[in-house]
């Protein structure tokens, strides 16, 4: 071939490609990624504090100081079925990032074919359907073989497939993330059920003593009316007060009851698996508060961070999305033997090698791929906004938590000051009964509204323990990402921007 035929050649392709290139599908329409929550929003109200400051621990229930808490904690970590669903959907997504990376690799594979035809006379072998040894023929019918290697590989060269294995990277991360939030959501709620089983016991306690006064004063009101002291009416109102009590009693038995079943059930054992909760005195509540949020927040949330990193991974669609309106190139190889004949497959003659450079350019799809971008980028929209509401939720969420636990504590301590007011009273009833100035009677009258004034500084107490356990599932508990915006742990990974 002269020089002359090969331009003329190249001029005649160059012709053919570049109108090609220049009808390809085009971006009709795309918008900017919606905005990313501005730090300054991250805060707290200036009116919003507690006395102490700090971030949870790790193992933030063990400021408890309880044994069996610990090890009714680290017994629902080890088999709640929760977690089980968790840690599979993070395999499952570790999974998947497995698959897209072994499409975006080389694929190669061996092949073998036996295969009995019949050549048509009238077709492009009609040559091979007749008996001409000189050429080979011994038709019509024969056995074809073919066995080799063939390998395939998509040259990456927009980072489709690279985009591609980043959003998976990115779902599996906000897997791992949500596997953490059910640690966090378990454990809290153990901590809660164990408490609220605590709190039942102390105030079961306090209701039987209750009911002992009320007793007390049953009898003594039936005994002055037997001798014509009193009137029966005071007797039946003192016996409605025992029967009140006694109902308060069975109500807090049945909560013990139904409590326990719920806490099996979380930590996923059986009735007999559940070790006995002894009765603790309740702890004193001790919950810190961060002085300021900020991005530590985003980081300490495992919910937050998982909306983080879909979001992450829906931009990285939305650039997968838009290499599709780009050219693509692939190469196709085979080495092995074909023959038309069995007994000729492994001659050296019946090698075969193909080596298939491929380009593919979307040149019209009826708009195909501008839907596939537009879906692809209001999904990430979508995901944005949220995440920005859960952001705000979440700073919400801290604000009223410790709100309620400055508001508690001042209620512990007026309580407080009420059991002294009346304690002093009790007190003097039973110094009067003890000189002889009262009678038992109103010695016992007296108690029982400290016994009552008791029982609501258990359930305040209660109140203020869970509260303190909410602010910590709001803080999120011991977790802590790393990859912190502006550190470069997270420099070195793609920012929303695009």
């Amino acid at each position: 071939m002269t020089h002359s035929s090969r331009m003329t050649i190249r001029r005649m392709v160059v012709a053919v490609a570049l109108p090609a290139f220049a009808a390809c599908a085009m971006i009709h329409h795309d918008t900017p990624p919606a905005a990313m929550i501005a730090p300054e929003q991250i805060r707290l109200a200036d009116d919003v504090h507690l006395a102490g400051e700090g971030w949870p621990s790790a193992r933030w229930w063990s400021q408890y100081h309880d044994v069996q808490l610990d090890a009714l904690i680290d017994l629902a970590l080890a088999h709640a079925p929760t977690l089980a669903i968790a840690n599979a959907h993070v395999s499952q997504a570790r999974a998947q990032v497995e698959l897209i990376r072994a499409v975006s690799g080389l694929q190669m594979s061996a092949r073998a074919e036996a295969d009995r035809e019949r050549v048509s006379g009238h077709g492009f072998l009609s040559a091979y359907a007749n008996q001409d040894p000189a050429i080979g023929a011994y038709g019509p019918w024969y056995w074809t073989g073919l066995v080799g290697v063939e390998a395939h590989y998509d040259i990456d060269i927009w980072g489709k497939q690279r985009d591609l294995v980043r959003a998976a990277i990115g779902a599996q991360n906000a897997q791992r993330a949500e596997a953490a939030q059910a640690e966090l959501e378990v454990s809290s709620d153990v901590a809660w059920l164990y408490y609220t089983i605590q709190i039942a016991d102390a105030t079961l306690d306090l209701l039987e003593r209750l009911r002992d006064e009320s007793a007390f004063e049953v009898e003594t009101r039936e005994a002055r009316h037997a001798r014509g002291l009193e009137s029966l009416t005071q007797t039946q109102q003192a016996r409605s007060q025992q029967l009140a009590v006694d109902q308060q009693i069975a109500q807090t038995r049945e909560q013990i009851v139904h409590v326990r079943e719920a806490l099996r059930a979380l930590a996923g054992v059986g009735a007999d698996a559940l070790p006995e909760i002894r009765p603790v005195p309740l702890p004193a509540p001790s919950v810190s508060m961060p002085s300021s949020l900020s991005y530590e927040l985003l980081a300490r949330r495992p919910d937050l961070q998982a909306m983080r990193w879909l979001v992450q991974a829906s931009l990285d669609r939305v650039d997968a999305a838009k290499a599709e309106f780009y050219p693509s190139f692939d190469i196709t190889a085979f080495f092995g033997f074909n023959a038309l004949r069995m007994r000729d497959l492994f001659l050296h003659s019946a090698q075969q090698i193909n080596l298939i450079p491929g380009l593919s350019l979307p040149i019209f799809d009826s708009g195909r791929l501008n839907a596939n971008l537009h879906g692809a980028r209001t999904a990430s929209d979508t995901l944005i906004d949220q995440y920005n509401q859960a952001v705000l939720d979440a700073v919400r969420d801290v604000a009223q938590s410790a709100s309620q636990i400055d508001d508690l504590d001042h209620r512990v301590q007026l309580q407080r000051a009420r059991i002294d007011a009346l304690r002093f009273a009790s007190d003097s009833a039973q110094a009067g009964y003890q000189t002889g100035l009262a009678d038992r009677l109103a010695a016992t009258q007296a108690e029982e509204p400290v016994t009552q004034a008791r029982i609501a500084l258990v359930e305040l107490s209660g109140d203020e323990l869970e509260a303190g356990i909410v602010l910590i599932r709001n803080l999120g508990g011991g977790y802590r990402d790393d990859a912190l915006p502006g550190s470069a742990a997270h420099d070195a990974k793609p920012e929303p921007d695009r």
